[in-house]
């Protein structure tokens, strides 16, 4: 290539290209990492390809060195990347960047250091007003320096042209150093003995440490059949091995090289799944359908709609046998780390090393090692939380999204992209099946299904033919208070949990709320305790005695005064699981009880030996959020209990129905898996809320007819496309007089547009998070490329306070929540 096309990692929506330096054009091709100038810095670029023609009215920078030897992402995903910048209106180097395993991204970063010339001139002039008035010039006299992002927000400002003055003069001196490339390659020392070896050794006098060192290679390659040994795999053998091995290469017995090696990712063996013997008819049905379209090697999107517990996870396995049978790759995707960890124990059961992990879970060296194994082939099959959409796989067979409802796909910063509609894309592009599958399909997924877009699999009956289990609903309204308060346990749930404990089976407990009290409240003047960057209550975690705000994680100690009053007489109110934890140790006194949150499992370690508990049975009843709802097989656990089944239903968005039935129908799908039927208890303020009474029947078609026939009614998805706009910033008024300026310019875009409505603006139900003022409005219509125009248009006609980067501004296209 003498030019090429790059995206760099910045703001920018649009590709740059830049002239490659002929000792630089052997080593680039598409998909690895450059650096390149941009605006006085350097800053990380990915080379998308060679471009023919370009405008002599610029003039064209050089490439100034390539990063890889290998491309870090195939060619052929490059269609992709473009795609998902324009529909989510997203920078294209940024998308890239989201993709790729985190500390990849080098680049220039500008630094102030006050000079010795500097630090006399600012001695003379303490007292001067241009001092006492620049807090920043107060920092560097202070500090001697200026960190790189102090320095980034001043560059922006008219203190720029005051920093350039004071360079020229001597006082400060202005440095650009590379740093964020982070993430680097592991190797270890290996040794292996030279062909001659015997020949070398019978000429030679060797020495005992030599001798011993060379018996000790000797045997570690007999164990391990290694022709590598690690140096210091015999270095733990023998102390003396290092400088042996040493002297033994300089005599040409030994060679030593260091080798790349990937690290560990699983730690632990998963639990081993042995494969079923049979597969039940329904499962044959839906395996046959999947199985025709891959002989074709076609796109085609099936919607697996499977009750709990009727072998989805089979059909994977077995499509994905199929898949690598024919050369081709499997991408699985998952909610969240919790089901990543189960279907890893799955799959790896069955195909051993031939499986590579992606997700949050996983260091930065370790997602590396699993994304340069698919780069270089080692790996066949990836299985990850939603980024792993991104995984670099050239020749994609299948796609599956397991538990396609879940909300969890859909990221709510930075790219807001929706994983489960790009694996649609993504299986379109390279021809691929696409399974998604779930016991409680998203309404726009099935919607989708009735409409042909995609094909309906069903499997309505669980293996080995067990019941679904009973559900019955306690209205919570009948029953008695305690001082004025009702218990979190009915008598029902109670007489349960300690007829299931005595029988010797487990018991699940489900509350979607963490903590012991979910706000503190003061007894004399009212008021609750607020985080002081989120108009969010504190939540009491009464075992680490701290107030924490679930936002943004703040704390402070639990025993505060009332900030507003100065009264002691602080109260906690409401409940969360450490609460219902601490009461059922006073239900059963005997049993072990085990709670499961973000609290308890801040590591992915903590989570694995919580579920390895539950399988081995040294658990009675576990307690958790929505991480113990989905997708677990716990063969012995016959109750359910849900403490609170209509929590959800008060949240201010149009989906709250359907995820309500979702959350029961999930957590109420753990019990009875195994020989013994299964039993939930709900209780509910609203027993009669359609999502509950659905959920008690496992009628997943009747919360289906309601919910579409309400988003028809009032023109939500899958009727319309919706964009959400949210600006944030530090101080209100200036948020409020941006949003309205910017709802204005939007409303005269659309007015002569059919089929498009603004609603809005207003404050977020989350109105303050982090210190930062939100407001927002929607933009809702019916076709998605006039409402792409209409937001492009937005960029071009952004307010002064955003241009400047002093507001903020959010572009959710297909909003997933709006709070």
């Amino acid at each position: 290539m003498k030019l090429v096309e790059v995206a760099v990692a910045a703001p920018i929506h649009s590709t740059l290209t830049y002239s490659v330096p002929e000792k630089l054009s052997s080593k680039l091709c598409p998909g690895v990492r450059l650096l390149v100038p941009l605006s006085g810095r350097i800053v990380t670029g990915y080379a998308l390809g060679p471009v023919v023609q370009t405008s002599e009215k610029y003039q064209i920078k050089p490439v100034i060195d390539v990063l890889d030897a290998l491309p870090l992402f195939p060619e052929s995903m490059i269609p992709f990347y473009r795609w998902v910048a324009s529909y989510y209106l997203h920078p294209i180097g940024e998308v890239i960047k989201s993709g790729l395993p985190a500390g990849l991204s080098p680049q220039s970063k500008r630094n102030i250091l006050l000079t010795s010339k500097g630090e006399e001139h600012f001695q003379d002039v303490q007292a001067s007003s241009e001092i006492a008035e620049a807090s920043w010039l107060n920092s560097l006299i202070a500090k001697k320096k200026l960190a790189a992002a102090e320095v980034r927000k001043l560059w922006r400002s008219k203190a720029r042209n005051t920093l350039e003055q004071m360079a020229a003069e001597g006082l400060i001196s202005i440095n650009d150093d590379l740093s964020g490339d982070a993430t680097k390659i592991k190797k270890e020392v290996c040794v292996c003995l030279a062909e001659n070896h015997l020949a070398i050794i019978n000429s030679s006098n060797l020495l005992v440490s030599e001798n011993k060192t060379l018996g000790i290679i000797n045997e570690l390659g007999r164990e391990t059949s290694l022709e590598w040994i690690p140096r210091k795999d015999i270095s733990r053998k023998y102390s003396g091995a290092r400088s042996a091995i040493k002297k033994l290469a300089d005599r040409g017995i030994l060679i030593i090289k260091d080798r790349q090696i990937y690290r560990d990712p699983f730690g632990d063996p998963p639990h081993f799944y042995p494969a079923p013997e049979y597969l039940s008819n329904e499962q044959e049905i839906a395996l046959e359908a999947i199985s025709n379209t891959l002989s074709k090697r076609k796109f085609q999107p099936f919607l697996l709609h499977g009750v709990t517990g009727s072998g989805k996870t089979e059909v994977y396995l077995k499509a994905a046998e199929r898949v690598l049978k024919q050369g081709r790759s499997v991408l699985v995707l998952v909610p969240e780390i919790a089901l990543a960890s189960q279907l890893e124990a799955h799959f790896f059961s069955r195909f051993g090393d031939n499986i590579a992990v992606l997700h949050s879970g996983l260091s930065q060296g370790e997602r590396f090692d699993q994304w340069m194994r698919l780069v270089k082939g080692d790996a066949k099959i990836v299985i990850g939380a939603r980024s792993a959409i991104f995984a670099p796989l050239g020749d994609v067979g299948l796609i599956v999204v397991d538990e396609e409802h879940d909300g969890s796909y859909k990221q709510e910063d930075g790219l807001r992209y929706q994983a489960r509609d790009l694996a649609v894309l993504r299986g379109s592009m390279q021809q691929a099946v696409v399974i998604l599958g779930s016991a409680t399909p998203a309404v726009t997924s099935f919607y989708n299904a009735r409409k042909g877009k995609y094909k309906l699999l069903e499997l309505q009956k669980r293996i080995a033919d067990r019941q679904l289990p009973k559900v019955q609903s306690i209205d919570l309204k009948g029953i008695k208070t305690v001082s004025g308060r009702p218990p979190l346990f009915s008598n029902e749930l109670i007489t349960s949990l300690k007829k299931t404990y005595e029988s010797g089976d487990q018991s699940l407990i489900f509350l979607n709320r963490r903590g012991f009290s979910n706000l503190m409240l003061c007894r004399d003047c009212g008021r609750t305790l607020q985080c002081d960057q989120c108009n969010i209550t504190m939540t009491l975690h009464k075992g680490r005695k701290e107030l924490i705000c679930h936002y943004c994680g703040s704390t402070s100690r639990s025993d505060i005064i009332c900030p507003s009053c100065h009264s002691t007489q602080l109260v906690g109110v409401g409940f969360g699981t450490e609460r219902i934890e601490s009461e059922l140790k006073d239900i059963l006194p005997g049993a072990t009880i085990a709670r499961l949150d973000r609290d308890t499992a801040v590591k992915r370690k903590d989570y694995l030996d919580i579920l390895k508990a539950v399988r081995d049975r040294t658990i009675d009843v576990l307690i958790g959020t929505q991480m113990i709802t989905k997708g677990h097989h716990f063969p012995h656990v016959t109750l359910v209990g849900v403490v609170w089944g209509d929590s959800g239903l008060g949240l201010p968005d149009f989906k709250a129905g359907e995820r309500t039935f979702q959350l029961l129908s999930q957590v109420t799908g753990r019990a009875g898996r195994g020989d013994k039927p299964g039993r939930v208890i709900i209780q509910t303020h609203q027993p009669h809320h359609y999502s509950i009474v659905s959920a008690q029947s496992h009628d997943y078609n009747s919360m289906y007819e309601k919910e579409i026939d309400q988003r028809q009614k009032l023109g939500f998805p899958p009727f319309s496309r919706l964009v959400n706009f949210r600006i944030s910033g530090e101080h209100e008024e200036e948020v409020k007089k941006t949003v309205l300026a910017l709802s204005q310019t939007v409303k005269k875009m659309i007015v002569k547009l059919k089929n498009m409505v603004l609603l809005g603006p207003a404050p977020a139900p989350l109105s303050r998070l982090r210190g930062q003022y939100r407001w927002q409005f929607l933009l809702k219509g019916v076709e998605i490329d006039k409402i792409q125009a209409v937001c492009r248009g937005v960029y071009d006609q952004l307010p002064p306070a955003i241009r400047s980067g002093k507001l903020k501004l959010a572009v959710d296209v297909d909003p997933e929540s709006m709070l």
